[in-house]
């Protein structure tokens, strides 16, 4: 059992739908639930509402104010889909949000996800949107078993190899980014050979394909060989996804780098024996990972591993590897279309200028 906070299914349904294309999302519950999150996704582009579900909704229901939302929601918005996310106060109290839909009378597209946050993993959360998305045919039952098998297998490598592996885990900055920096110019200097691999989530891939950009930079001035290795196949996942991946494609050619693809940013639960083979192939002398490390199925010691989040990483820590944190990295993610600095690639440079 995880003692220590663990993401939320009221949120990954939020997140979910927002991939999925919805123009408003309406949280039924509490105002304030999901409040940070959905401060966040509205830097997206998508509207968040709530139903603001108070003492006297506990014991008489809120199905009028539910209705009352969408109405005002298309109204003011003219929403082409609308996603309905249930909370604990909803759920626990049986409301029916389908039944509630079709008497508000909105002429526009509505998803029912029923989820609350005592379903267990976050993931569940995210399946539930999915299903419910299939079920209003906002997207294919072929593109919702993907999604559902993408993500039992992130909850399973999660439990076997993540944050929820351990009991407890304690937040940590980490060290600074000037020992990996070095060991990566070093090694470029010494006409080493370098493999840089990316297993990034969705939008996160914004901010880590810049130590693509630093390396690249190193590699010019220093010499070595470096090899790029990414999930960014701009034909795999939902539309905002695949965006994702255009996008940095496209900065990353800009400046010259070419990167051999496996999976697309939804995948890096599965892509990990693929990128191993091309990283055994390639024979490098320094291996760094950034995005979600642990899905490469053999960290070792001598790596560099690079992640946005404390926990993770004071996991990677306190077995003893070479890690260092680009914390807060989805705040800085959020609406973006160019890749973001990180303070590794920062450092990186900062090194090249003082040589």
């Amino acid at each position: 059992m995880n003692i220590h906070p663990r993401p939320n299914p009221i949120i990954a349904a939020l997140y979910m739908l927002r991939d999925i294309g919805v123009d408003v999302a309406v949280i039924h519950g509490p105002s304030g639930c999901g409040f940070m999150a959905s401060r966040m996704i509205e830097e997206a582009g998508i509207r968040v509402l709530t139903t603001a579900m108070g003492d006297s909704d506990l014991i008489f229901g809120a199905s009028g104010k539910l209705e009352n939302i969408l109405k005002e929601a298309e109204t003011r918005f003219s929403p082409g889909t609308i996603g309905v996310i249930g909370t604990c106060s909803s759920m626990i109290i049986g409301e029916d949000m389908k039944a509630s839909i079709k008497r508000s009378g909105v002429k526009c597209s509505v998803i029912a996800v029923d989820c609350h946050g005592c379903m267990g993993d976050n993931t569940s959360g995210a399946i539930k949107a999915v299903e419910a998305s299939a079920e209003a045919g906002i997207i294919s039952c072929e593109e919702a078993d993907r999604q559902k098998h993408l993500l039992a297998m992130a909850t399973r490598m999660e439990k076997e190899r993540g944050m929820a592996s351990v009991p407890y885990l304690s937040p940590t900055g980490g060290p600074t980014k000037m020992r990996a920096a070095k060991r990566i110019t070093e090694c470029l200097s010494k006409n080493g050979r370098l493999a840089v691999v990316s297993f990034s989530k969705k939008e996160l891939a914004y901010r880590f394909s810049d130590v693509f950009l630093a390396v690249h930079q190193a590699n010019k001035e220093l010499g070595g060989e470096v090899k790029f290795i990414a999930n960014l196949d701009p034909q795999k996942g939902l539309p905002r996804v695949r965006r994702y991946a255009s996008d940095i494609l496209s900065e990353l050619e800009e400046n010259g780098i070419s990167v051999d693809i496996v999976g697309g940013l939804d995948e890096y639960a599965v892509t990990g024996e693929d990128v191993k083979e091309k990283v055994l192939a390639f024979d490098p002398d320094l291996l760094v990972i950034t995005g979600i490390p642990h899905a490469y199925p053999d960290l070792g010691k001598g790596q560099i591993l690079i992640t946005d989040q404390p926990r993770q990483l004071s996991n990677y820590l306190s077995k003893g590897y070479d890690a260092v944190g680009e914390i807060s990295s989805h705040s800085m993610v959020m609406n973006v279309r160019r890749i973001v600095p990180t303070e590794t690639g920062d450092t990186i440079r900062e090194i090249l200028r003082g040589k």
